[in-house]
Parts: C-alpha cells; structure tokens; sequence
C-alpha cells in the first residue's frame, strides 16, 4: 500500500495494488519478510571486523580443530503457525480463524557442541544457567566429547560471551584444564556454524509439533542425532566465507 501510494502521487495516476503487483513482478523482485538480526554498535562492528581479519589467514583444516559449542531456547508450540490466512469479512471474528499463542509456553534450555567429526553431547534443562552450572556442563559433556571426537588430537573449544561463559569463575576453570578457547567477538551468531544447527532443529520442531516438554526433549535429542558428517562439514567449510563477507560489509550482520 505505502508503494502503491508513492507511485499514484508520483506518476499522477490512479494505480491499484494489482498492478503494482504486477510491476514488481515484471522487475523479478519478490517480497520478503526482514531476517531478524542482532543489532550492532560501531565498536562492535569494527571488533567484528578485526576479528574476521585476524583469522583470514585460517584455511578450512585449521577450522576443523575447532570445538563448537551453544546453547539454545526451545518451546512447546502451540495453535497454527500459518503467516498468511484468507478469510472473508464475516469470518474475521470467528473463534475458529484465530491465531491462538500462550503467554509463557512451556520451554527447555539447551547446551550442545560439535565438530567436524561430530555431533557431541546435549544438555537439556530447564531454567536459567550460571556459571557453576556451566562449568558442571563442561565437565559432564564438553570434556567426554572432547575426547570421543578429537581422541587425544588438539582442538579448539569455542563459545559466545555470554555471562556465565565469561566470568572469572569459568575463565579460570578452562585456564587449569588448560583448555584452549577461541576469543569470540560479540554479536556473532552468524559466524558459528552451530547456530545453523539450531536453525534446522527448530525448523523441524514446527513440523513435528511436539505437546509436551517430555516430547519435545524427546524430538530435540532425536532431530540432534539425525544431524550428517556432510553437513557438519558444509557448515565448517563455510566459516571463510563468512569472515570474508564480514570484511566486507565492514563488520555489519551477514546472512548467515
């Protein structure tokens, strides 16, 4: 409507939205709906971009060492997830076309790692996590999949800045172990392929539609298993590409 207007003051005429429908068709454009992003600050972009210059030089074997590891929200769906519904003027009101959503849906936390080689444990719990707990994450899950999947070779372990992964209490912890983490910029989602991995499993959840948590946990710990080398593979070859297009758009958000 807001193009339809422009164009009718702008050539003077009298335009439906048809015909700008049309018109944008023609062009070979479509409409899409904005990717949700994390906002960043002009210093947190210029990190970004020092950060992806700095590990330019790292070839794909070098990404390969790495550890990677997340966690995530998951929640119990509930009523129809349709983003376009057709319904006439006396139906608009009926109990039945309304979109349903609860307040506070039932929801699950989780932790994960993988690798190249890899998937490695998963964590679930409910509720929020400090660093205590986390560190328990790490002994009971980062460390056996460490070495189930490197068996002994040096690796990387990676995680984001979140609060309990950067207090003192943490950061000591993984200096005793003398366990070597990747420095992460923050902000940074779309430069850790795991996030992808939580992309596909949420996908699915809403195509499974689990009712419970009990199914739910059931769901995630399934769709986590089903995860292939080659694509694991595919989401760690891609990290070059990624720094390089970070590099340039000058350290703003890709599309990944």
């Amino acid at each position: 409507m807001e193009i339809t207007t422009w164009a009718q003051e702008y050539f003077q005429k009298t335009l439906s939205v048809n015909t700008i429908h049309r018109a944008i068709r023609r062009c070979r454009l479509k409409l899409y709906r904005s990717k949700k992003k994390p906002y960043l600050n002009m210093i947190q972009k210029r990190r970004r971009f020092l950060w992806a210059k700095a590990h330019l030089k790292w070839n794909v074997a070098k990404w390969k060492t790495d550890l990677w590891s997340d966690e995530s929200k998951f929640e119990v769906l509930f009523g129809k997830l349709g983003r376009h519904v057709i319904r006439t003027k006396e139906d608009k009101d009926n109990p039945s076309c309304y979109q349903r959503s609860v307040q506070k849906p039932a929801s699950l936390m989780v932790w994960g790692c993988m690798c190249v080689c890899g998937m490695g444990s998963l964590h679930i719990w409910k509720g929020t996590i400090n660093a205590e707990r986390y560190i328990q994450v790490l002994e009971q899950h980062m460390l056996p999949s460490r070495r189930r999947l490197f068996q002994g070779r040096p690796c990387i372990f990676q995680h984001d800045n979140a609060r309990p992964h950067t207090a003192s209490f943490t950061t000591s912890w993984l200096r005793r172990r003398r366990i070597r983490v990747l420095k992460w910029p923050a902000c940074s989602p779309d430069l850790s392929p795991i996030e992808n991995i939580w992309r596909i499993i949420k996908r699915k959840m809403r195509q499974r539609r689990p009712k419970t948590v009990e199914q739910l946990e059931a769901c995630i710990r399934q769709e986590w298993d089903n995860i292939s080398i080659p694509k694991l593979e595919q989401l760690v070859s891609s990290v070059p590409r990624r720094l390089q297009t970070v590099m340039k758009r000058r350290g703003d958000a890709t599309q990944w």
